[in-house]
């Protein structure tokens, strides 16, 4: 498959929208990215313009993401980048928009700390292990 990967590094910029899904779990964010470089005539580093991209994540990391992410948070996005371009509108404008199915997120440890939690996954769901403990 020739999908094409990227990573990115950035900051949420919008709450993370979870939903159930028959399909799963699935979430999805905006993600702000500004690059930096340094401005040689002003001898300063500098921003240049922010790009922001929809996040997509499903199953387990939508779950995980909806309980682990804030907006302003430093995070790494790795996945598919999926570039859509959206018929015209009433006035005749198009646009595109680049979505990211994301593969991986994380916090970004230059930026911050962070605890992992691991989540433990059982094969008897808990109802059926609090009734045997009454039996």
């Amino acid at each position: 498959m020739n999908d094409t990967q990227v990573t990115l590094v950035g900051h949420v910029a919008t709450q993370i929208d979870y939903r159930e899904t028959t399909a799963g779990p699935s979430a999805r964010f905006r993600f702000a990215v500004t690059p930096r470089y340094f401005d040689r005539r002003k001898e300063a580093w500098a921003d240049a313009p922010t790009s922001f991209y929809t996040v997509w994540a499903r199953r387990t990391l939508a779950l995980n993401l909806a309980g682990s992410v804030s907006v302003g948070e430093p995070l790494v996005v790795h996945g598919r980048l999926r570039v859509r371009e959206n018929p015209p509108d009433g006035e005749g404008n198009r646009w595109c928009s680049a979505d990211v199915e994301a593969i991986s997120i994380g916090h970004d440890l230059n930026r911050g700390t962070a605890a992992f939690r691991r989540i433990v996954k059982t094969d008897t769901p808990l109802m059926a292990t609090q009734n045997a403990a009454v039996v």
